[in-house]
């Protein structure tokens, strides 16, 4: 079994990640998956992998994600805030980059609930005169 050097939770919407540090080759696991697998869109992987680029660690450890809930946006973002989070437990001289970067940050914008009498949150029913 392989030693963790960080752990990091991320969140985004109602997606929630553990992300498990370890030394490696720079393999990205997603709940079992290849990262390539589990996110088909080349966009979100890039996503995914920008708090490693911009510490200058792509390539130096092995990542284990476990991702749950909301669409592959929120779990990406999810991802990206574990991932940080992961890396300044690891090494705190990384807080000052991702944090620039905006990396550490949870994005708190959640879906508007749906109120009574209305087809969606903000959306009414069509008004007819007569």
């Amino acid at each position: 079994m392989a030693d963790n050097l960080a752990i990091g939770k991320g969140n985004r919407k109602t997606s929630n990640a553990r992300v498990f540090l370890r030394n490696g080759a720079g393999i990205i696991t997603v709940n079992g998956k290849k990262l390539e697998e589990y996110f088909s869109i080349e966009v979100v992987q890039n996503l995914v992998k920008k708090p490693l680029e911009i510490t200058e660690n792509l390539g130096k450890f092995d990542l284990l994600i476990n991702v749950n809930g909301g669409g592959y946006a929120g779990q990406a973002g999810a991802c990206v805030h574990g991932i940080a989070r992961a890396l300044v437990a690891y090494d705190e001289s990384n807080r000052s980059t991702l944090k620039a970067n905006g990396m550490l940050t949870r994005d708190s914008r959640m879906v508007e609930r749906k109120k009574y009498g209305q087809r969606g949150a903000r959306r009414k029913f069509q008004f007819s005169k007569r």
